[in-house]
């Protein structure tokens, strides 16, 4: 099977939280939970962060994320995933920093200073509250497994597909859409997104689908329903 690894965006609405504390003072940090958190948790003592934003003054580079994380890896024998990401809150839009990897809450502010060492200006603290609804744009890198002519999966993750769809969505079409088929397919507690990959030939559109102990006929049964209703 063919592994490609491409760079792409994806957009998904969470209910995200502010940080109180384990950051720096009076800066906005987000954490965003992870949607399967009851399934993926229950096997573990450990609470884990998820996917941890540190929202900055000003949009940065994808570049700057990229070369500033692997310094800090190399000096603070970490494996951080950095990306570059967006956040909406209402009409207010902040950009920042989206990391994975961070294994202890107390471990945040210490992450969040080394990349103020590098250079990263950090937004002042807005306040908000828990479980704030939040629409998240991150830009990252794609590792795919290539299973059938639309369908990927994650070498990392089994239970993380992707499959292209034939046209762009809009946020709302997206939403509305997703509403639709989730009330009419047998397949329950999955969690999805939109995307889109770049490539050499122009931009790719797929969905992010995740569920526990998913399966391929599942995801297919999944973009059956999504190509009935935008072909």
């Amino acid at each position: 099977m063919t592994v490609r690894e491409l760079i792409g965006k994806i957009t998904l609405q969470e209910n995200v939280n502010p940080l109180g504390e384990n950051k720096i003072p009076n800066t906005f940090v987000i954490h965003v939970p992870n949607p399967l958190a009851t399934y993926y948790t229950r096997f573990s003592e450990i609470n884990r962060p998820n996917s941890i934003l540190f929202l900055t003054k000003k949009s940065v580079s994808f570049e700057s994320i990229l070369r500033a994380t692997k310094r800090i890896n190399e000096l603070m024998d970490l494996e951080l995933h950095a990306a570059k990401c967006e956040m909406d809150i209402g009409s207010r839009k902040y950009y920042g920093i989206r990391i994975k990897g961070i294994h202890r809450y107390s471990h945040i502010k210490n992450i969040q200073e080394a990349y103020k060492n590098e250079g990263f200006d950090f937004a002042k603290n807005v306040r908000i509250n828990e479980e704030t609804e939040a629409l998240v744009r991150v830009n990252k890198f794609f590792n795919l497994k290539q299973v059938t002519d639309r369908i990927y999966q994650s070498p990392q993750n089994k239970d993380r597909f992707y499959v292209i769809i034939p046209k762009r969505l809009t946020w709302d079409e997206f939403r509305d859409t997703t509403f639709k088929i989730k009330n009419n397919i047998s397949i329950t507690n999955f969690d999805i997104a939109k995307g889109i990959l770049y490539e050499n030939d122009g931009i790719t559109d797929m969905l992010r689908i995740i569920k526990p102990n998913i399966t391929l006929e599942m995801v297919k049964e999944i973009e059956q329903k999504y190509l009935e209703e935008l072909l």
